[in-house]
């Protein structure tokens, strides 16, 4: 479960590093859940808030990349530690992202605020 779990989180950095969405979106579920750590509020759900989210931040942000710095996977969750430029409003971020991933999907992310 391990090596698939972090063949799924790579492969959506992979797609997100491109700004490729479709290959990004491949790997969530339908109904996938993204929230805030910590905490519990849903900041939105489905992938087709994700894909209008997401293609939003491709098309405003062409330059950004996020390089991993450190990845931790225990059974089906997968934590990156990423660093995030070319952002078109010059802000770098240190992001950390925990993925669950069931029925080989990722269903649910929460972002460290």
């Amino acid at each position: 479960m391990e090596e698939k779990a972090a063949l799924l989180a790579q492969h959506q950095l992979d797609a997100y590093n491109q700004q490729n969405i479709e290959e990004f979106l491949e790997v969530y579920s339908e109904d996938v859940v993204v929230r805030h750590f910590p905490g519990d509020e849903v900041v939105y759900s489905g992938k087709d808030k994700l894909r209008e989210r997401y293609s939003l931040l491709f098309k405003n942000n062409p330059n950004q990349h996020a390089e991993l710095l450190s990845r931790m996977v225990k059974g089906n969750i997968v934590i990156d530690h990423e660093y995030v430029t070319g952002r078109s409003n010059g802000q770098v971020i240190k992001a950390v992202a925990m993925y669950e991933i069931l029925d080989n999907k990722i269903q649910k992310v929460w972002f460290v605020k």
